[in-house]
C-alpha cells in the first residue's frame, strides 16, 4: 500500500508533543533512538514529549528530520471565523 502523507493542524504545544510521541511510535522508534539522532538523552526526549513548549527550534528541526516530518508554517485562514453568517 503506498504511503499517503498526513497533515496535522497544531494549535497547542500539547498537541505537538502528542504528535511527536505518536509519530515516534508509528515509526517503531524508542525515545533513546530519537535521542541519539537529535543529540539528547532518552530522559530528555521523554521530558520534551510531555513538555513540548521547552523544545528549541534547533531540537525541533532535528526531531522532525529524525521522524521524517516536514515542518510547514503558514498564515491561518480566519475568514470563516470572522464571517460566521456565510
Amino acid at each position: 500500500m503506498p504511503f499517503s502523507p498526513t497533515t496535522h493542524r497544531l494549535l497547542t504545544a500539547s498537541q505537538f508533543g502528542q504528535l511527536l510521541a505518536s509519530t515516534r511510535k508509528r515509526h517503531k522508534m524508542t525515545q533513546a533512538a530519537v535521542g541519539t539522532r537529535v543529540g539528547l538523552s532518552q530522559n530528555r526526549i521523554s521530558h520534551l514529549e510531555s513538555h513540548p513548549d521547552e523544545i528549541s527550534v534547533k531540537q525541533l528541526l532535528s526531531w522532525c528530520s529524525a521522524l521524517e516530518l516536514e515542518l510547514q508554517l503558514g498564515e491561518r485562514d480566519t475568514s470563516a471565523a470572522s464571517n460566521p453568517a456565510e
